[in-house]
């Protein structure tokens, strides 16, 4: 009977995994079909099928979807699966369910010093490649994550390190705002909007530059998916199995400032993402196993971020909306959820 319960209770977890997968690459095909039918010029069904399988070649329609709607399509999902999986190894790193790039100051950080360096290479080189954009956005986002490494040492409250957190994105945020309230160039006035997060502006060049980097970081991590569930379960026991912690908890930081840096750098700092994803991801799987908590919270985060996005373009047309508007206001209540519902098991 023991057996047999446990086979049954087996093929159960494996018929939800795979529902689940199912329902959210369904969900991410069905997002980008509605991404490049809407906006301001309509493109049917039929159009876009001979556009993207036909060949077909002629016509507006072709440049709007291949030039436009595709990219900004393909940043999107990259990005919101990059950013959901950096939450997910921070609060893998500080066993903490409300830890993530944006909530800990990490996305602000990465933001001031890429405002930092745009500013510089705008007055003195006149541009900025992607991978400075990168270098950059990583550079801040290991400032910001040393400042909280620094403080968490002292603040093992959860509530605690969270104020701890928003008073440095506060603080970056308003180091980058001052720079860019003073900045002679006139061009800076693109900063703002990028400021704001937003998916807009993208080309085939960000997407193969993004995808290599979060492909190889996506590689690494889930390469780690063994190591990362003994350390889920205590320190003592991950080191019992051969696991060099110090080692370890130096990877899995600079593969989550990897992820955040990638975001920041394209799309700027974007809201919630990082928390409520990897959270829902694991309500619906029921299992926190890294080996397939990871690639879903991906798949969940780039869902996410192309729904956000295509609310963020449509909910007030002509008028866009910043993408953080629409992820912080899908993704708050998850946060507050979360944070009442610790406070009732503490």
């Amino acid at each position: 009977m023991t057996e047999y319960s446990f086979h049954y209770e087996n093929v159960r977890r494996r018929g939800r995994y795979a529902f689940v997968f199912t329902v959210m690459i369904l969900a991410l095909l069905l997002m980008a079909v509605i991404n490049i039918n809407t906006g301001p010029v309509k493109i049917s069904l039929k159009e876009i099928a001979g556009i993207l399988f036909a060949g077909q070649t002629d016509g507006t329609e072709y440049d709007i979807i291949w030039q436009i709607r595709m990219p900004r399509i393909l940043m999107a999902a990259i990005l919101g699966g990059a950013l959901s999986l950096s939450g997910f190894l921070l609060q893998v790193f500080f066993h903490n369910p409300i830890a993530g790039p944006f909530i800990l100051g990490i996305s602000s950080g990465a933001k001031m010093v890429v405002a930092l360096t745009m500013i510089f290479s705008l007055g003195s080189v006149g541009s900025m490649s992607s991978l400075a954009m990168i270098g950059a956005a990583f550079a801040g986002s290991l400032l910001s994550v040393g400042f909280v490494l620094l403080v968490s040492r002292r603040l093992h409250n959860m509530s605690a390190l969270l104020v701890a957190g928003i008073m440095i994105s506060y603080i970056c945020s308003a180091v980058t705002e001052f720079v860019i309230t003073f900045a002679e160039d006139s061009d800076i006035v693109n900063l703002h909007g990028w400021s704001q997060g937003s998916f807009s502006g993208m080309s085939f060049g960000n997407v193969r530059v993004c995808g290599v980097i979060i492909a190889l970081a996506f590689l690494a991590a889930f390469l780690m998916s063994k190591p990362i569930g003994a350390y889920q379960l205590g320190e003592a026991y991950a080191r019992s199995m051969g696991v060099n912690i110090r080692v370890f908890r130096v990877v899995l930081i600079l593969l989550s400032s990897i992820f955040s840096a990638c975001v920041t750098a394209f799309a700027g700092p974007i809201s919630f993402v990082g928390i409520a994803v990897p959270q829902i991801v694991r309500l619906t799987l029921h299992t926190s196993r890294p080996l397939i908590v990871i690639p879903a919270s991906f798949l969940g985060g780039a869902v996410f971020c192309m729904l956000s996005d295509l609310i963020a373009r449509m909910a007030f047309a002509p008028l866009e909306l910043s993408i953080s508007t629409v992820t912080s206001v899908l993704g708050a209540p998850v946060v507050i959820w979360m944070l009442v519902h610790h406070c009732i098991n503490s």
